[in-house]
């Protein structure tokens, strides 16, 4: 599974070395953001994590994380990684994309909806991780400190440590 979240960034987390383009905080409609990219396996553990700015749009994401992986059987992904570029790459990597279509697709996929049901467990991985007030709020200055952050919260919550 793979999806992404936005995070309030708090004013004092801007003026890390390199400015805000190099410490992944963006500004989109919502004000200062983070957003974390993340890959689940069936579970609902979070195997791979990315940051970005909050502007950032998921789908040119995708394929860095999905790299980080071995490959899987399918992929379940919301609208926003509907992209006829991610599925060919997906299907040449051996990988059944299980992606809805957007509502102005001129020539729809099929997909199947019963195992996209079972996105909801990334979402309930991201929900189990704003419920530390650290990663709900970002207040790190640093990218690598708030993904050390974050990396430690998902080995917590996903039983791993």
């Amino acid at each position: 599974m793979i999806d992404s979240t936005h995070i309030k960034a708090h004013r004092s987390a801007s003026g890390g070395k390199g400015g805000s383009k190099k410490q992944a905080i963006g500004r989109s409609r919502g004000g200062r953001n983070t957003k974390i990219h993340a890959i689940a396996d069936a579970k609902g553990r979070l195997l791979s994590i990315l940051l970005t700015g909050g502007e950032a749009h998921d789908c040119p994401v995708a394929e860095r994380l999905i790299r980080r992986n071995k490959a899987a059987e399918k992929l379940l992904g919301d609208k926003a990684y509907d992209s006829a570029e991610l599925r060919e790459w997906l299907e040449d990597r051996g990988t059944k994309a299980v992606i809805p279509n957007k509502r102005n697709r001129k020539q729809p996929f099929s997909f199947n909806k019963k195992a996209y049901k079972e996105r909801r467990r990334i979402e309930n991985a991201f929900c189990r991780l704003k419920d530390f007030r650290r990663i709900a709020t970002r207040y790190d200055r640093l990218a690598r400190n708030f993904l050390a952050s974050i990396c430690l919260v998902a080995a917590l919550v996903c039983g791993f440590l």
